[in-house]
């Protein structure tokens, strides 16, 4: 698989769109950040209509040169030692954790929002931004050993599932029926604005 080319514009702008609020290490800062993953109803200037997963209608009022990617197909087969990931798990009753999804990140990203904390994906779910140290594969899938901060982390990845990198997009491709996964900012009286959107681009949609 051919990971694309990005420019350090592009390349910053994905940074923005993947890992707002993913740092945050306060309740009362992660409460700003809202995930927004559903279809888009409409796009009208810079008010962004979304049916959110909830079944809920959102509105997110899109920042002055907001910025937009697209999610492109991987595979298990594509995450080698070296690339940095970003992998959204549940801990396993066996023990350890269990992908959810994963996603690759360009080179241009490595070291983004490094780190392992919680994610809204699933309940309990954990979302882990980290260098991957090795790749076991197995009969049922494969098992990546990943490093962040001088820590370790090992988890499985079974067979399907979802595994991304990120690809460019256009404002056209945020249509009607597009899956979206916005991370925004909430502001006074709930109002929700942000300044990237990763849009489901030929058939594949964000899984984050």
């Amino acid at each position: 698989m051919h990971v694309p080319k990005l420019s350090r514009f592009f390349a910053i702008g994905l940074t923005s769109a993947l890992l707002v609020g993913t740092t945050l290490s306060t309740a009362s800062a992660a409460d700003d950040a809202v995930r927004v993953r559903g279809t888009v109803i409409a796009l009208k200037g810079d008010q962004l209509q979304v049916q959110s997963r909830e079944g809920k209608a959102v509105t997110v009022t899109l920042k002055k040169d907001w910025a937009v990617a697209a999610v492109a197909k991987a595979s298990i087969g594509d995450i080698k030692t070296g690339d940095y990931v970003g992998i959204a798990s549940l801990p396993k009753s066996e023990g350890g954790d269990g992908a959810l999804e994963v996603l690759i990140f360009p080179p241009q990203l490595k070291g983004a929002g490094e780190g392992s904390f919680g994610w809204d994906l699933k309940p309990n779910s954990t979302m882990t931004n980290a260098t991957v140290a090795d790749a076991v594969k197995s009969v049922s899938g494969s098992t990546v050993t990943v490093n962040y901060h001088g820590k370790e982390k090992k988890i499985a990845i079974p067979d399907g599932t979802p595994v991304v990198t990120l690809a460019p997009a256009t404002v056209d491709d945020v249509k009607p029926g597009a899956v979206v996964f916005v991370s925004a900012e909430k502001g006074q009286g709930g109002a929700l604005s942000a300044g990237r959107v990763i849009v489901g681009k030929n058939g594949v949609v964000p899984p984050m």
